[in-house]
């Protein structure tokens, strides 16, 4: 395993983008009744973040 494993900015990024989505995600399960359009934002913001660590990583920054 790398020494800077997960320590990298690519990783932080997808990290911080993926719990936005779990927090937009949350929110719209707190509604009543349940704000299922909120909730698909949030899981779509969430798999976006493979998407922004995908681009981050062949960007370079991925690397120690």
């Amino acid at each position: 395993m790398s020494h800077s494993h997960g320590n990298t900015p690519a990783a932080w990024t997808a990290v911080t983008v993926a719990m936005l989505g779990f927090l937009v995600g949350a929110v719209g399960l707190l509604f009543n009744p349940v704000n299922m359009v909120i909730f698909w934002v949030g899981a779509a913001i969430t798999v976006a973040s493979l998407v922004v660590f995908g681009v981050m990583a062949k960007l370079g920054y991925n690397e120690s």
